[in-house]
């Protein structure tokens, strides 16, 4: 995987340079014939100080390429983490289980994104009925987020995650232990056996497995969705969400 993609990044440069000579004028073209990458950098860098109204069109060649890498990079993690990423049994799954469009979500009960973007994915929920929803506790937001991604796991055990999930993207203000716990105990689970479940070794399978998940992916945030083979950054409203599900099923 390492050498694939420091072959798209020599890739990249090769492709700006190509791009370069073509906005170069001809008569600086002739004049630079560089021998090797160092005097072909210095070459590019003289002359973009010399014409810095090209640097536009540099920057984006470059960010182009960029994107372009990082989607295929993307593309293969998908096909590669496949069944984690869209099969995972340990993960709460919602909406029709055959649906024609899985939206996996990566999430911190502690980020307020997140809780802005809940009420969205339930009104997705209750009006395509060919939807699939895959949601991924990925804790990131200090030891209460852990904490409350280790009830909510745990919680499936006593077959209250989704009324877990649910109550805490609801909660309002800030988290910590105790506020977790009495949640918990209002939803009916049974604290005593969440607090030994909790450390379980099934719990820490599915966190270093989300985790190791948002990291290939490059996620670099939450919430951050995955939609097919793409990723969808940050908090999208319903509209964003219908229209990248309704391309999504045009790609098939």
């Amino acid at each position: 995987m390492l050498l694939r993609y420091q072959s798209l990044l020599r890739g990249v440069f090769c492709a700006v340079v190509a791009l370069f000579f073509v906005i170069l004028p001809a008569a600086a073209a002739d004049k630079a014939a560089p021998k090797d990458d160092v005097n072909l950098q210095k070459t590019i860098h003289d002359y973009l100080v010399s014409h810095p109204d090209r640097l536009p069109n540099v920057i984006g060649i470059v960010q182009e390429e960029i994107d372009s890498i990082s989607a295929l990079q993307t593309r293969n993690v998908v096909q590669e983490r496949k069944k984690d990423l869209f099969e995972n049994p340990d993960d709460l799954v919602e909406g029709n289980p055959k649906g024609d469009v899985t939206l996996v979500e990566f999430f911190d009960y502690r980020c307020p994104y997140c809780k802005q973007v809940a009420p969205s994915l339930d009104a997705l929920l209750k009006e395509d009925p060919k939807v699939r929803i895959v949601y991924k506790e990925w804790p990131i937001l200090g030891p209460a987020s852990v904490f409350a991604s280790r009830v909510a796991l745990a919680s499936k055990k006593q077959g209250k995650y989704p009324a877990f999930h649910h109550a805490m993207m609801a909660m309002k203000g800030d988290i910590n232990d105790e506020t977790i716990l009495k949640l918990a105990a209002s939803v009916g689970l049974d604290i005593k056996r969440l607090q030994t479940d909790v450390s379980s070794p099934d719990v820490e399978r599915v966190l270093k497995t989300n985790g190791d998940l948002a990291d290939a992916l490059k996620i670099d945030g939450t919430p951050g969705f995955i939609l097919g083979d793409s990723i969808i950054p940050g908090a999208v409203d319903l509209d964003a969400l219908r229209k990248n599900i309704a391309e999504q099923r045009k790609r098939g």
